[in-house]
């Protein structure tokens, strides 16, 4: 790369290769880095290889001889030495903590419960003998007993029911509806009744369960003129007929409105 080596001479190229002028040929290689510790720093700047000078342990930087205290170490003292990390944690002797504080070192070992003749490990949790709507639960040597929780219903209290054997109140089903009520006029039609909205060709009916199903009405007799009554869904094809405006009954002769020479009937096809 335009720069004269001596025979023999090592340096380190850029990516961290070792380089070794041999013979008049450059032999190249990737450092090899032997890290004699447990928590190396990383390989500091134009450097390739980690660094004992100091420890990184989880995730932060101590320099030599720092002694600190791991996140979740409760009272564990770590000390950073050559690379190395080693902790220690207080002894504590055995004994009972009716009041356990999390301030306290040491671990301690909470008092048994001792209730109405039997033993109960400290946190059990428990109900009384043919009660289960009361919970126990043995703190440091002492019982506390409170009812059972129970959820909150979204049913008014009329329909709230405790049943035999039951801690908590439950909602009772809602009474079958009588009939169906229509929130836009207010009117409340009975189960089984029959009406129609506004349309003559829509009917509908009550349902058992309150529910309205409606069904339009399809018109199968057709005819050329027939007279619409109103409020009447079909056409009625057998009243007569209707030509221009007016209104003819069966078998009536009149003279064509678009030709006087014409003479028209209406007769029922």
């Amino acid at each position: 790369r335009g720069t004269p080596r001596k025979a023999g001479t090592h340096w380190t190229e850029p990516g961290c290769q070792s380089c070794t002028c041999q013979g008049g040929q450059v032999l190249c290689d990737i450092v090899s880095c032997s890290v004699p510790c447990s928590h190396p720093l990383p390989a500091p700047a134009g450097g390739c290889c980690p660094t004992c000078m100091g420890c990184l342990h989880e995730g932060v930087a101590r320099a030599e001889g720092d002694v600190f205290s791991p996140s979740d170490g409760n009272c564990t003292v770590c000390v950073c030495l050559a690379g190395n990390v080693s902790c220690l944690s207080p002894e504590c002797p055995p004994g009972s903590c009716p009041s356990p504080s999390s301030a306290d070192c040491c671990s301690c070992n909470p008092e048994k419960c001792n209730f109405r003749g039997r033993m109960y490990a400290h946190g059990a949790r428990f109900s009384l003998d043919g009660d289960d709507c009361t919970t126990c639960v043995c703190q440091g040597g002492e019982v506390e007993c409170s009812f059972t929780p129970c959820p909150t219903l979204d049913c008014p209290q009329h329909q709230r029911h405790l049943g035999p054997g039951q801690c908590c109140s439950t909602c009772r089903d809602p009474p079958a509806p009588a009939g169906c009520f229509l929130d836009d006029n207010g009117v409340e039609f009975p189960v089984g009744q029959i009406w129609s909205p506004g349309d003559p060709c829509e009917l509908c009916i009550c349902q058992a369960d309150g529910s309205v199903s409606c069904q339009r009405t399809d018109c199968v007799e057709t005819c050329p003129y027939p007279i619409r009554i109103p409020g009447q869904c079909c056409p009625d094809c057998s009243a007569g007929c209707t030509y221009m405006g007016r209104i003819f009954s069966n078998n009536e002769t009149f003279p064509s409105a678009l030709d006087p020479c014409l003479s028209c009937i209406c007769l029922v096809r």
